[in-house]
């Protein structure tokens, strides 16, 4: 797999980054993708009290010397909390999403901290580059978890940026395979993020149960809810249904709100209640058939790469 941009901003082997999901990316995992060459990523949104992300980011700089990152969703209320834990504690670099680019990124990168930025349209990437940023995730519809209202698709997302910002673009929704990698970088990336993939590994914190759906899951298996208030991806299930018979009745947003309550991805994800939680997860699903431990995600992707770039070869002969 080839040397990027992104490779050398960012000091990895691999031009792969981790997603930052919620309650799936933990250190266990951050490691091994670290480990393997890419960046691994703790989810900021999983760590409620100081103490929790400190812990997260003391054990992976014991059992790593690989770079790795901290998103910081800054839709959600302790984001402070988090920022100052990154600075404290000299995090290599901070995935921010879902807010004002300009918020954090200054003050982080006086710390010598790199910062990336998860967009979902041209505008938000115009944005990121004049906050400073020292590269932006491209963030598809396809994607699993919050997702952009314009509902624009990673392939049509990702050419469109490139014409419009010179610093390093990562994209991420909907990616899987190494195939995809490599028509990744014929479109201008220099670098993808991996979320689903990751989620329904070996390693990750997410219940046997939420990792079986995924493996299980096919190409219309996930359905998008929340677009009369946040659009959110997560596989189709009967939580999801009475979600969109909401969205489509009378009822006010505050009500559908109420009616949604709170912790619906921690049921799904860490108790494993599949039926009646939000299990977010990506179109990408339909690709992911089996467990897998990091590595052997890593070995694929890289042997799927490889071949793809063969054939083009031969193609081109």
């Amino acid at each position: 797999m080839y040397k990027t941009k992104i490779t050398k901003l960012l000091n990895i082997k691999y031009p792969i980054i981790e997603g930052g999901m919620i309650w799936a990316g933990g250190e266990s995992l951050a490691i091994a993708v670290s480990e393997n060459g890419g960046l691994g990523t703790i989810a900021g949104a999983s760590c409620l009290s100081p103490k929790d992300l400190i812990s997260k980011v003391n054990y992976l700089k014991s059992n790593t010397n690989k770079p790795f990152a901290v998103n910081i969703p800054m839709i959600y209320p302790h984001a402070d909390m988090l920022a100052e834990v990154c600075l404290n504690y000299k995090v290599p670099v901070v995935i921010t999403s879902a807010g004002n680019p300009k918020k954090y990124t200054q003050t982080f990168k006086k710390s010598g901290i790199k910062v990336l930025h998860v967009v979902a349209n041209e505008k938000f990437a115009i944005k990121s580059e004049e906050a400073g940023v020292d590269a932006i995730i491209a963030e598809g519809v396809e994607a699993g978890g919050h997702n952009g209202q314009d509902e624009l698709t990673t392939f049509v997302m990702l050419p469109n940026i490139v014409k419009k910002v010179t610093i390093p673009i990562v994209i991420a929704g909907g990616i899987a395979t190494g195939e995809q990698i490599l028509a990744s970088f014929a479109l201008g990336a220099s670098g993808v993020q991996l979320g689903t993939i990751f989620a329904a590994s070996k390693e990750s914190d997410s219940h046997i149960n939420y990792k079986n759906a995924v493996i299980n899951s096919k190409d219309n298996s996930t359905t998008l809810t929340g677009r009369r208030l946040a659009p959110v991806r997560a596989l189709k299930n009967d939580f999801s249904q009475k979600i969109l018979s909401w969205e489509y009745s009378d009822l006010s947003n505050e009500n559908i709100l109420k009616n949604i309550g709170h912790g619906g991805s921690y049921k799904a994800i860490i108790e494993g209640d599949i039926i009646n939680g939000t299990p977010l997860a990506g179109q990408s699903s339909a690709l992911i058939n089996e467990l897998l431990s990091v590595n052997e995600i890593f070995d694929n992707l890289k042997n799927e790469f490889n071949r793809a770039v063969n054939k083009l070869q031969l193609l081109n002969s």
